[in-house]
């Protein structure tokens, strides 16, 4: 087994494809562990959102757009995804979403499509050196693309990423109705390495060389992360995760588990990084059952019954959450607790 300096270890987010793409990649995995042991608005692609998928009404509640920004100063593409409502007024709240390792923007879009359905717009930022494109090509090089995306230098550009991505959507030369969003009420958000990525937004830093490597972007104000893994090889997370100081919401379930030879991480490390955030304004959910790919767009994965509920629970609890840490509005988690209590197992934090 090949150890990141960040975020989770290689080769336990295949989980995080598309489900149609499932089993080649799979046996692309195997094969590598047995032989190798920017443009504007009017250049974006717009999308017709999938009603039959979404159930979306005859109008739809939100649009997608696409964007395929790059990055001169640092020789990067940017790609996104954008779901934005499509009544929107203003002030729009705005989610940054990062995704887990091998994903890309096209996931995680039950959330998109909700948050924006509800008001609030959100970008889905695509990490090129630690996206999609690791499960392609010669799969006898699978190990050494795995490797370079866990390290630490491809960490830093998932920040900046998001940190690009988010001045280019707040230009109005950029994306005109970008000038709707609340400057207040921009979030940092992700899945698995996503959410290391995320919290590294908000504040985490490490500590290289004897000297503090710090990111922080302070325009997010606050970061929902969900399956947090530890930050790997790092012992002491206190130091790590005690600089954060926005509101914060934690996601897991029972069985959120990362398992592979040599290497277990299961949700008492999602717990861990939870406690030790020091800042009060935080908030556990762990889920029963489940698994760690369950977070993702992938269907029946974590069982199929339970796989749509937490889908369900986990973008409205999102969007409750910031309710309660920017309004002060307590009956929204109130009620999400009451709904959604038959498939919590433990909450942390006060619901109301």
């Amino acid at each position: 087994m090949i150890e990141p300096i960040w975020g989770e270890p290689i080769m336990t987010r295949q989980d995080d494809l598309q489900a149609g793409e499932v089993d080649l990649r799979r046996r692309q995995i195997c094969a590598a562990m047995l032989l190798a042991a920017a443009a504007p608005l009017a250049g974006a692609q717009e999308q017709v959102p999938d009603q039959a998928q979404d159930q979306a009404p005859a109008e739809p509640a939100w649009r997608c757009i696409d964007f395929d920004w790059a990055d001169a100063t640092r020789q990067r593409t940017v790609p996104a995804r954008l779901y934005w409502p499509a009544h929107s007024a203003g002030p729009v709240s705005l989610l940054v979403f990062s995704h887990g390792i091998g994903g890309s923007r096209e996931g995680y879009s039950y959330l998109g499509r909700h948050w924006a359905a509800q008001g609030a717009a959100s970008l889905h930022v695509q990490h090129v050196g630690s996206d999609k494109a690791l499960w392609f090509g010669n799969p006898f090089g699978m190990v050494g693309r795995l490797q370079a995306a866990a390290q630490e230098r491809e960490a830093l550009h998932r920040v900046q990423d998001l940190r690009f991505a988010l001045d280019r959507v707040l230009d109005p030369a950029v994306f005109a109705p970008g000038e709707q969003i609340d400057r207040h009420r921009i979030v940092a958000a992700g899945h698995s390495y996503g959410a290391n990525t995320s919290l590294l937004a908000v504040g985490a830093r490490v500590q290289r060389g004897g000297r503090w490597l710090d990111v922080h972007e302070p325009r997010f104000s606050a970061a929902v992360l969900i399956s947090a893994p530890p930050f790997y090889g790092e012992r002491d997370l206190a130091a790590i995760l005690g600089s954060v100081a926005v509101p914060t919401l934690h996601v897991t379930a029972t069985q959120d588990v990362i398992q592979i030879p040599g290497y277990h991480s299961g949700v008492d490390d999602r717990i861990a990084v939870f406690d030790a955030v020091a800042d009060p304004r935080k908030m556990l959910v762990v889920f029963t059952g489940g698994s760690h790919s369950m977070f993702t767009d992938r269907a029946g994965t974590g069982g199929w019954s339970l796989n749509p509920q937490v889908k369900s629970a986990t973008k409205a609890l999102a969007l409750a959450f910031l309710r309660r840490s920017f309004d002060g509005d307590a009956v929204s988690l109130q009620r999400w607790g009451l709904e959604w209590q038959p498939i919590v197992a433990r909450v942390v934090g006060v619901l109301g």
